[in-house]
């Protein structure tokens, strides 16, 4: 590691959305030589994984070191980095503070999603509250997480970044001077002038419809169904372009999220030639893209960065359990005869600065870092220290199991899953039936936030 300012930063992270997110982050501030930790869980990013994670990032292959878990807690102290980003799903984050808490050098610790977070889920919160800062993407995140924090009585130093994926990557050209036909008014005939040209972005000729999958949404085997025949019919609509089903894992490989129904058993075998998936970077994917299509992912903004047109799929509806309720008011919803049609639009520019293309200028997060960093150094920043597990040894226990799956191999852990997995179930049933009435709900369109648990059931453990 090498620094901005003195500075030494290590990404901690295991799931390829995570590794792309940390990389890219760190990877947009100007001087800084970070370094990515790869912890091995279930959902650790395979190789080909980490290698398109990192693409584009300024991160390169020997900034990556894979570990495993047990092995952290030495290297951090050989290391002394200054600041951590714990980037991970809410119980790696809380497992690595735990890592955190037992060095004698104690960094900065930074935490953060990696991509849209409306609605503010509690879960998101609660497990990164013992961070010293929580990074989010938008003014609306902002707002939707200082009013749950205010819910559930946590009080969490915010700081805004621009969503890395958000950045305007459009190859430009100088405003080289360029040759114009003018007619010559003294000699009646064509003479040639010179005169400097704005700057244009240039893409070269883009005519696939690029489908961003989700393992998340929609959950229904039916409702994926319905979008994979849309993208066939997309594909018979026009056979001179391509309909590309952009893929984040391979066969094998894990992700973020769990995926019930992925869309390569979803699609029939014998479909459309230019019905094809795609495992290659989204960027890559968007370089020769004239729509792209999603129901919530954060591909969008992406292309939206890239100046690609958009449709957010409403066919399924507009709500929290979708995770679309943050395109409403953006133009960008749209059904599935337009994607067949590919009618694809822009968003409306009043939607764009509350919503992830906010002015550069606002993005603060990397000079609080540096407040942070400053403040640890004089003593003056107390630790936020991970809360003792309520159910003591036996819960600390099922959590790293819960965590690391295979990769913890301890007695204690394995006891502890037996127990407490369906103890866990029946907790969360109970919470379920305890919903709040006040706005905090999946079904309230009302406010960009939710105090009841998530209704993916969507385990680590694979």
């Amino acid at each position: 590691m090498t620094d901005a300012a003195g500075i030494r930063v290590v990404a901690i992270a295991d799931a390829d959305s995570f590794v792309k997110w940390s990389a890219a982050l760190l990877g947009g501030v100007p001087g800084l030589r970070a370094h990515v930790l790869l912890v091995r869980t279930p959902l650790t990013a395979s190789v080909a994984q980490q290698r398109t994670a990192i693409a584009g990032t300024g991160l390169r292959a020997e900034d990556v070191t894979r570990i495993g878990f047990a092995e952290t807690a030495g290297w951090l102290e050989g290391q002394r980095p200054d600041v951590v980003l714990l980037a991970g799903r809410g119980p790696f984050v809380r497992l690595m503070g735990r890592v955190i808490d037992s060095l004698t050098h104690r960094p900065v610790t930074v935490s953060g999603l990696p991509g849209m977070a409306i609605p503010a889920q509690r879960g998101a919160l609660d497990y990164r509250r013992h961070t010293d800062l929580l990074v989010v993407h938008s003014h609306r995140e902002e707002r939707a997480f200082a009013e749950l924090g205010e819910r559930i009585g946590v009080s969490m130093p915010t700081a805004l970044a621009t969503l890395p994926f958000a950045r305007r990557r459009a190859r430009m050209l100088r405003p080289d001077r360029v040759r114009v036909d003018a007619v010559s008014a003294r000699s009646g005939g064509v003479a040639v002038a010179e005169r400097p040209q704005p700057r244009v972005a240039v893409r070269p000729p883009a005519t696939d419809i690029v489908f961003a999958a989700q393992a998340l949404v929609p959950v229904a085997h039916e409702e994926r169904a319905e979008i994979a025949a849309t993208l066939v019919r997309a594909a018979e609509a026009d056979p001179r372009r391509r309909v590309v089903v952009k893929l984040r894992s391979r066969p094998g490989e894990a992700e973020t999220h769990l995926e019930r129904d992925p869309y390569t058993a979803m699609l029939p075998s014998r479909r459309p030639r230019n019905l094809v998936f795609s495992y290659d970077s989204m960027a890559s994917a968007l370089e020769s893209a004239a729509g792209l299509v999603t129901v919530s992912s954060t591909a969008a903004i992406e292309a939206t960065a890239l100046g690609v047109p958009v449709i957010a799929l409403d066919s399924f509806g507009v709500n929290k359990s979708l995770l679309n309720t943050v395109f409403v008011g953006s133009g960008l919803l749209g059904g599935r005869n337009e994607v067949v049609a590919g009618r694809f639009r822009h968003p409306h520019p009043d939607w764009l600065r509350d919503n992830y293309f906010h002015p550069e200028a606002e993005s603060n997060w990397w000079e609080r870092v540096q407040e942070l960093v400053a403040m640890r150094r004089s003593g003056a920043l107390p630790h936020r220290r991970v809360p003792a597990a309520r159910g003591g040894a036996l819960h600390e226990a099922w959590h790293r199991a819960s965590v690391l799956g295979r990769e913890d191999r301890s007695l204690g852990g394995a006891l502890a899953l037996t127990v407490g997995a369906p103890a866990t179930r029946m907790l969360s049933a109970v919470r379920r039936r305890s919903e709040p009435s006040d706005g905090g709900t999946w079904a309230d369109p009302s406010t960009d936030f939710t105090l009841e648990p998530n209704p993916f059931q969507d385990s680590i453990r694979r």
